[in-house]
C-alpha cells in the first residue's frame, strides 16, 4: 500500500484563530465539510473555474495534491491568487457565489432533524469564514445560520484596492487548515461524543481518519477525490448522494438501531456502504 501525502505532523500545528467553545455535553456531534458537501458546488472551485485561471489549471492542482507533489496550502493559495489576479474584490467574489451556490438538497430536512435532536452541525472548512458565512445567511436565513459554528481560514482585505488573501488557520501545516484537529478537540475529550464527519475532496483528506463515522460525498460528474483517497488507503467510509440520505444512517446510530462497526462493515477492509 502507498504511503499517504501529508502525514499528520508530530506536533500540533500553532492555529493563527481562535476556536468556537467546545459542546463538551454532547453525545453526538456532527463536522461537515462545507463546500460540495453542503453545497451543490465548492465555491472556491467554482470561483476559481469562472473568475480565475480555470477548471484545466485547477484539476491539475488538486491531482498534485493527491499525488503529493504538492501541498493543498499552497495548491489553493495559487487557485485563489488567480482569481485577485484578475482584479475581483472580495465583495464581488461573495455576492457572484450568493448567486450561483445552492445548499445540498437535503441539507436543510438534515439540519432540523439535527436541531431537534440536540446534536450540533460545526462547519469545518478550507474555505475563508466571511465568504461562508455571506452565503449560508443567504441560504438558509441569518438566525440559524448564526447558530452553527464556523472553524475555517480567514481572509485579509486591502481597503484601499478591495484585493485579497487568504488568511490560514494552519500557516505552518501543509494543508493550511488541518481539519483533523478540529475533530481531536472532541477525540480527546474524557468522554467524547460520537463523531460524523462529511467532506469530498483533497481538503478533507487530513480529517479522514479522525471521525468515528465518515461521510463522503458521491457527486455525478463530479470529482471524488476524496472517495479516491479513502479507497486508495482502505480507509472505511460510507459514500452519499445527498444528506437527505445520509440522514437515515446518522439517525440509526443515534437511535441506538446500528452501531458504528455495523455502519462502516466489521471487517475493517474499507467497507463502503451506499447511503
Amino acid at each position: 500500500m502507498s504511503s499517504e501525502p501529508q502525514k499528520q505532523p508530530d506536533s500540533i500545528p500553532e492555529s493563527t484563530l481562535p476556536y468556537p467553545p467546545i459542546h463538551t455535553d454532547k453525545k453526538f456531534v456532527i463536522l461537515s465539510d462545507w463546500d460540495g458537501t453542503i453545497t451543490n458546488y465548492d465555491s472556491n472551485d467554482y470561483m476559481t473555474d469562472n473568475l480565475g485561471y480555470g477548471r484545466d489549471k485547477r484539476r491539475e492542482g488538486n491531482l498534485n495534491v493527491l499525488a503529493g507533489k504538492s501541498t493543498f496550502r499552497d495548491a489553493f493559495r495559487e487557485m485563489l491568487d488567480s482569481v485577485v489576479a484578475n482584479r475581483h474584490t472580495f465583495e464581488e467574489c461573495k455576492e457572484f457565489l450568493k448567486k450561483n451556490i445552492k445548499l445540498d438538497t437535503g441539507f436543510k430536512d438534515f439540519h432540523a432533524w439535527c436541531k431537534r435532536k440536540d446534536i450540533p452541525i460545526i462547519i469545518v472548512s478550507s474555505g475563508m469564514a466571511p465568504m461562508i458565512r455571506a452565503v449560508l445567511s443567504s441560504l438558509l436565513g441569518t438566525e440559524e445560520a448564526n447558530a452553527i459554528d464556523i472553524i475555517a481560514n480567514d481572509v485579509v482585505i486591502d481597503a484601499s484596492t478591495g484585493l485579497w488573501r487568504i488568511q490560514y488557520r494552519h500557516p505552518s501545516s501543509g494543508y493550511g487548515h488541518d481539519k483533523s484537529q478540529a475533530i481531536l478537540r472532541y477525540r480527546n475529550l474524557a468522554d467524547p461524543p460520537t463523531l460524523f464527519f462529511f467532506g469530498d475532496g483533497v481538503s478533507d483528506i487530513s480529517a479522514a481518519r479522525h471521525a468515528d463515522v465518515l461521510f463522503v460525498k458521491e457527486k455525478e460528474g463530479g470529482d471524488n477525490d476524496l472517495a479516491a483517497y479513502c479507497r486508495k488507503f482502505g480507509i472505511r467510509h460510507v459514500v452519499f448522494e445527498d444528506f437527505g440520505k445520509a440522514l437515515g444512517v446518522v439517525r440509526g446510530v443515534v437511535e441506538g438501531e446500528r452501531t458504528v462497526d455495523e455502519v462502516l462493515g466489521v471487517n475493517g477492509k474499507g467497507v463502503v456502504e451506499e447511503a
